[in-house]
């Protein structure tokens, strides 16, 4: 493992610990993950494409990034992108793709922008990321008829709660399911990922 930021990144640490982890990541983390086969992004594009059959309608991504999660969407064919990150070094980095409308950092407790036909969170919620009270945030800024696209990966699958947020709005009624598959998340790490897509009812 050449780079350890991936030793760094999936132990618990507070929020201020997390955005200087990837302050410092922002310039060497799409070579790192790149190098790993990250392939989340483009699933997650993906799975929300077969959705969302306006391209040009408003997307969010969340915990953008360095905008690879961005790119994917673009390339998916999506065309109106705003980001929202923690980290002012990934957003930096983001900006320099010009494939976003609009890049806003965000604060952990503030609440997630609305107003999306759908909302990404892609490789964002999880150990050692956004907690899972960020997808609470993401549930709540949506609207009926509005999607959100997240992943969990392997790491984060190891915990139940997780898991067990997205079975709970689901029997709730709260949304319903589009899409759920487990793949390639970084297949030279060896590891896995959980895509979903929700639909808010």
């Amino acid at each position: 493992m050449s780079d350890d930021h991936f030793d760094k990144v999936y132990k618990a640490r507070n929020e201020a610990e997390t955005r200087a982890l990837y302050d410092d990541w922002a310039k060497t983390y799409e070579a790192s993950v790149e190098a790993e086969g990250y392939a989340t992004p483009g699933r997650c594009a993906a799975a929300l494409h077969a959705f969302v059959t306006n391209p040009d309608a408003p997307i969010l991504d969340f915990g953008c990034g360095t905008g690879l999660s961005g790119l994917a969407l673009r390339l998916a064919g999506f065309t109106t992108i705003d980001g929202v990150d923690l980290s002012p070094g990934m957003l930096e980095k983001a900006g320099e793709k010009n494939i976003y409308r609009k890049l806003t950092a965000i604060d952990p407790d503030q609440p997630v922008p609305g107003g999306y036909a759908a909302i990404a969170a892609i490789g964002v919620i999880g150990l050692g990321a956004a907690p899972l009270s960020a997808l609470q945030r993401i549930f709540d800024a949506l609207d009926t008829g509005e999607k959100c696209v997240f992943s969990f990966n392997d790491h984060t699958l190891e915990d139940p709660q997780f898991q067990g947020c997205v079975d709970t709005v689901l029997a709730e009624g709260r949304f319903r399911e589009l899409f759920r598959e487990h793949g390639d998340h970084l297949p030279g790490l060896d590891m896995k990922s959980t895509v979903y897509v929700l639909e808010k009812l």
